[in-house]
Formats: C-alpha cells, structure tokens, sequence
C-alpha cells in the first residue's frame, strides 16, 4: 500500500474515532431561563447533568453513557437536555439549591420548574434510562391524581 493512502486510510479513522467518541446527547448550554422557555416550547421536561471537569465518574458517563445513540434517542425524545460545569456561576448555583455536594448529579425538572427527580451517581445507559424513566412516569401518575381531582 502507497504510504499516502496509509496515511489517508489512518487520517480517516482517526476522524470516525473521534466522532464516535462525541457526545450523543445534544446538551444546551445556554442560561437557565432560555432553557426553561424552550421546555415550555416544547412541554419537554429538564434534564440538568451538573458535572466537573475533575470528576472522573463525570468522566465516565460522557465517555460510555452520553457517547451512545441509543441514550441520545432517549434523551432527545423526552428532555430539554442541559448541561453545567458545577465550578462555574449556572452550575454553582443549581448545586448549591438542589445538590448535596456530590458530582455528577442530574436534576429533571418539569416544563414549569417544578422539580420531578434526582439521580446522583455515575450509571450505566441502561440504568440511567431506567431511572429518568421512573421519574417521568411518576410524574405523568401524579399529573394524572391531581387532574383527577379537579
């Protein structure tokens, strides 16, 4: 083999690596407001992955879990999803109200703000789809009981 396409054969896969390598899970960066008027848009719930650059299970999920087309398809189909550097002024703030201290913590609020669920903890997808899962079907019951009652 010609050492230029060696070198086109390896440039090329390098690049397919590297896009494999990136996040499936579209996450918004923008101020917590905008976030919370495109939920309301939308009528998608919130889905908030505060995390640190430090953090090596922060790591981890953005590497094996977000990294995946299936947990992409999951999330975009069912959240606004977001995501906030704890060591920066949105994220600080967000832990400071609803955390405990621990990274990475995923906070799911309504459309409205209300806020639905927490998972602390590094996971698998599978677990951490079962679990927003939860969330959101305890929601929909609760949402259900009260319309209800009215």
């Amino acid at each position: 083999m010609a050492p230029s396409l060696k070198k086109s054969l390896l440039l090329l896969a390098l690049l397919l690596t590297a896009g494999a390598l990136r996040a499936q899970v579209h996450f918004e960066t923008c101020p917590t407001n905008v976030l919370h008027q495109k939920a309301l848009r939308t009528g998608l719930p919130v889905f908030i992955d505060l995390y640190a650059d430090w953090c090596r299970p922060c790591q981890m999920m953005e590497r094996e879990v977000f990294s995946q087309k299936e947990v992409g398809r999951f999330m975009e189909e069912r959240f606004v999803a977001a995501r906030y550097n704890v060591n920066n002024p949105i994220g600080y703030k967000l832990m400071e109200r609803y955390g405990s201290g621990s990274v990475p913590l995923y906070l799911v609020f309504s459309p409205e703000g209300e806020l639905l669920g927490r998972i602390t903890g590094a996971s698998s997808a599978e677990e951490l789809m079962a679990n927003l899962q939860r969330i959101l079907n305890r929601a929909k019951a609760a949402q259900k009981g009260s319309d209800s009652r009215r």
